[in-house]
């Protein structure tokens, strides 16, 4: 298995700053951080693995979800990602963009887009992670399930199977990194208490995976 990095998004570790959490990802061993595009990187004691623009992309190596699937928003994703070429599109389970077939859609659409691909969005909308894999700029990981982008990593209720995960990016020869990504958004409807111990304990899961 390649040791691929393994680093953490920001958001885990929100609210504090992204110069604090930088220092707090790199004290419990993560090897780089996700943070938004306008950060200043170079106040970050570690390498920023994947920008983030919110709430439309920007040219370049960055990634945005999609927005909301709302009335009109299809046409305006596909305006959005034509004119910022580079960036990448990360789907979810309440967004324009939530199934493997509108993501291949959306790719069709604007040709040389490439995807964010969360395991847990993914296992959110009853999705397999593996089957868009193959169009990954950058792979987020958490536990997910059937209706939960986000579940403690032992739960035995969550879906994702990380060393299968892993298994194929060796096999498409996947030459990025891969996040960590534990939120507590309540006002988006995805509370948690413990995101930090949520994302450790999937680190100490993925870490022996990617030694073997």
């Amino acid at each position: 298995m390649r040791a691929y990095p393994l680093g953490v998004v920001d958001v885990v570790f929100w609210p504090d700053p992204p110069e604090v959490c930088a220092r707090r990802a790199r004290d419990l061993g993560f090897e780089h951080i996700d943070v938004l595009v306008d950060v200043d990187a170079a106040s970050l004691v570690l390498p920023v693995g994947c920008p983030t623009a919110f709430p439309k992309p920007v040219p370049g190596w960055c990634a945005t979800p999609a927005p909301r699937d709302r009335e009109g928003m299809w046409d305006r994703t596909v305006a959005w990602f034509r004119a910022a070429p580079g960036a990448l599109l990360e789907p979810w389970a309440g967004a324009t963009v939530n199934s493997l077939d509108k993501a291949r859609a959306m790719m069709d659409a604007v040709p040389g887009l490439r995807l964010l691909v969360d395991t847990g969005h993914v296992a959110d909308w009853g999705g397999d992670p593996l089957e868009l894999l193959p169009y990954a700029g950058h792979v987020q990981l958490r536990q997910g399930k059937p209706g939960s982008a986000q579940v403690h990593p032992d739960d035995p209720s969550g879906v994702v199977d990380f060393a299968a995960v892993l298994r194929r990016l060796d096999d498409l020869g996947y030459d990025g990194r891969l996040s960590v990504e534990y939120f507590d958004l309540p006002d988006e409807g995805w509370p948690l208490d413990d995101p930090v111990g949520f994302a450790l304990a999937l680190a100490e899961q993925v870490r022996p995976l990617l030694r073997a």
